[in-house]
């Protein structure tokens, strides 16, 4: 690199795709593919009880082919009509819009549409080794490079056949490779299992507790229902664009950041590093625009029914200066009958979402008012028991993070391991 030569370790050489075993191959994919094709480009008459599934490539991902409620389906008559060589040897994979998407297939009823492919693998290639090394950055900057279309990337099928690939001498050796990888996909998938079995488990568990249904012990007693409006005041934030958005200046909090989070809390001192800055001067800003801690940060606008309520509370122990932004609603508290940590939950119930779209107005965007916000109704328990319902909810979110974090770590780990392995880097037979 650069007129320097590298030294090679023994028993390794240089190639198109890297430094790989002197033993390996770098073969193209059409070498150990029988048939490389796309799904059909016409449209399908649908059914409505139909037994095989029209997918595309969004319906491929993590490997698996992923059907959902609103996937269309045919009966067999037209799957014959129009289906494709496609048996247990073949990949799926996306080709159009999203690119390198997989799908593993087994058997499946499907019929594949035109945003997607297939690719044959030959009985000598091991098609799980081949499913893995397509998810490689070799693999994938192949892929980048031979996209068409401007605005929709689109993968040529020419492209595919001619991508490289490095491979072991023998299938034994992509098997044994392949098993690891698969292996640590097994373990990420039973961690993804249970943070789904954990966050099913704390969803009911906040339904109960917020609304008295189930009580934590050593608590009895009638709560009190309060408006909105009796607990807050509204105001709405200072509208600035993403493009005026930068690194320097003061923190702002944008709508588009309340939607694309699943964190229920924003921290100005732990988070203050990823919040974006608005450079202009405070005296521009109104008093009702600045988040306080303690404040509850609404968005007033949703493409979607589940973003309708999309709310965080904001941590501002150091009175950091912080501008709610564009499409926000700013609920400060008139009184302090609802503790800090219990309003990190209590607008998460499923009677505070209804009324949130009993609220909501528009069509393709959805949204609700400052006017119509403080009419919401919820329940309150007395400070002790929001205080105990809190701690109950945060240790619960604790046991998530530390999941997610584990999967996290796996997930790199596996990479590392895909990294040396596809590559020969580490011999493993």
């Amino acid at each position: 690199k650069d007129g320097v030569l590298m030294e090679l370790k023994q028993g390794y050489k240089q190639t198109e795709v890297g430094v790989i075993p002197e033993d390996w191959s770098v073969i193209s994919m059409d070498t150990i593919t029988t048939h490389i094709g796309d799904g059909l480009h016409g449209t399908p008459v649908y059914s409505t009880n139909g037994e095989y599934f029209f997918i595309n490539g969004n319906n491929l991902n993590g490997g698996k082919i992923v059907i959902t409620s609103d996937t269309k389906s045919v009966d067999r008559s037209e799957f014959i009509k129009h289906q494709k060589p496609i048996n247990e040897r073949s990949i799926l994979m996306s080709i159009n819009g999203t690119v390198g998407n997989l799908g593993l297939f087994d058997d499946e009823q499907v019929l594949l549409g035109k945003s997607a492919a297939y690719l044959n693998v030959k009985p000598n290639t091991s098609k799980q080794f081949l499913y893995h090394s397509l998810q490689t950055k070799i693999v994938k900057q192949q892929f980048f490079d031979g996209l068409t279309g401007s605005t929709i990337g689109n993968l040529g099928l020419a492209t595919i056949r001619q991508t490289q690939i490095p491979i072991p001498p023998t299938k034994v050796e992509q098997e044994a490779i392949a098993e690891a990888l698969s292996d640590a996909d097994a373990l990420i998938e039973s961690i993804e299992q249970l943070i789904a079995k954990k966050r099913q488990i704390k969803q009911g568990a906040m339904q109960e507790l917020l609304t008295g249904k189930n009580r934590l012990p050593g608590f009895r007693g009638e709560w009190e229902v309060k408006s909105l409006g009796d607990l807050f005041s509204f105001s709405g934030g200072y509208s600035a664009s993403r493009d005026q958005l930068s690194s320097e200046g003061t923190c702002y909090l944008h709508y588009g950041d309340i939607h694309g989070s699943s964190k229920m809390i924003i921290n100005t001192k732990t988070d203050y590093q990823d919040i974006p800055k608005l450079n202009i001067p405070l005296k521009k800003i109104s008093s009702f625009s600045l988040l306080k801690d303690g404040d509850v940060v609404f968005v007033d606008a949703s493409e979607d029914d589940e973003g309708t309520s999309k709310h965080v509370v904001v941590v501002n122990k150091d009175d950091i200066p912080f501008i709610a932004g564009l499409h926000t609603i700013v609920a400060k508290s008139k009184t302090d009958e609802l503790t800090n940590e219990y309003r990190r939950y209590c607008f998460q119930t499923a009677s505070v979402h209804q009324q949130f779209l009993f609220y909501a107005v528009g069509t393709k965007v959805s949204g609700i008012s400052k006017t119509n916000i403080p009419k919401l109704m919820m329940p309150v328990p007395p400070s002790p028991e929001q205080t105990a319902i809190a701690e109950f909810l945060i240790n619960m979110d604790a046991e998530l993070s530390a999941l997610i974090q584990r999967r996290d770590k796996t997930r790199k780990l596996k990479q590392a391991m895909m990294q040396n392995l596809l590559t020969g880097k580490i011999r493993i037979l």
